[in-house]
């Protein structure tokens, strides 16, 4: 569902960026810059403080959708709704273990489940069945689970995102570049110790040809 950007207008809040950007490791974290997608885990925020419970999680069902959808934004934290977080770009979501709305992003679902089912084999998968998948490889403990690489480094799809030491990293036509809440930069490092963040089971639909959208910065 569509919804306003960290900071509005306004507001009391206005003045300091809200606790509402997702981080490939799926840490919600404050920072002024934008994202291309909105997104939720249920409610899991105070609309009177604007602020996050501890919680960071009251759902299994982690979306991603529209900024903006049939022209309507909605205000961020501002009632006892769900609780509207925001991503860099598609990857960094999938990362995080989110996956595309059925609601205001249906052909990028659709596509996304049929891609699903390419890689894992599997078909007419609910978007329930998929949650509940995700859930078991994006958790350990209430932390997040880190993967080894099923693959070597050069064979991983565009899209699917690793964690060494405590940086982040997209991989897209063949390269690494290193993730940051305004964009990526290319890769000083190599990734010889790296761990996969994006679940086992999206990095199969990104393998059977799902393409999600990424930052411009990872497109220069």
């Amino acid at each position: 569902m569509a919804s306003r950007s960290p900071s509005t207008r306004n507001s009391p809040f206005a003045t300091r960026p809200l606790q509402n950007r997702v981080a490939p490791t799926g840490d919600i974290i404050a920072t002024p810059h934008r994202g291309l997608f909105t997104g939720n885990r249920g409610i899991i925020h105070d609309p009177a403080t604007k602020t996050l419970l501890n919680k960071r999680w009251s759902s299994p069902a982690w979306i991603t959708c529209l900024c903006e959808f049939r022209g309507w934004r909605r205000p961020v934290m501002a009632r006892r709704s769900w609780t509207e977080l925001f991503f860099l770009d598609e990857a960094t979501a999938f990362a995080a273990g989110h996956r595309p709305c059925f609601f205001c992003r249906r052909n990028d679902a659709n596509s996304f489940r049929a891609a699903w089912e390419k890689g894992n084999g599997a078909s007419k998968v609910s978007a329930k069945a998929m949650d509940a998948q995700l859930h078991l490889e994006r958790l350990d403990h209430g932390r997040k689970r880190l993967h080894p690489l099923p693959v070597p480094l050069a064979e991983l799809p565009d899209g699917a995102m690793l964690q060494q030491g405590e940086q982040s990293f997209l991989i897209t036509k063949g390269r690494s570049l290193l993730w940051s809440p305004a964009g990526y930069a290319r890769a000083e490092q190599a990734l010889e110790s790296a761990m996969l963040l994006t679940p086992p089971s999206t990095l199969r639909a990104l393998s059977a040809g799902y393409r999600p959208a990424l930052h411009p910065t990872a497109l220069d």
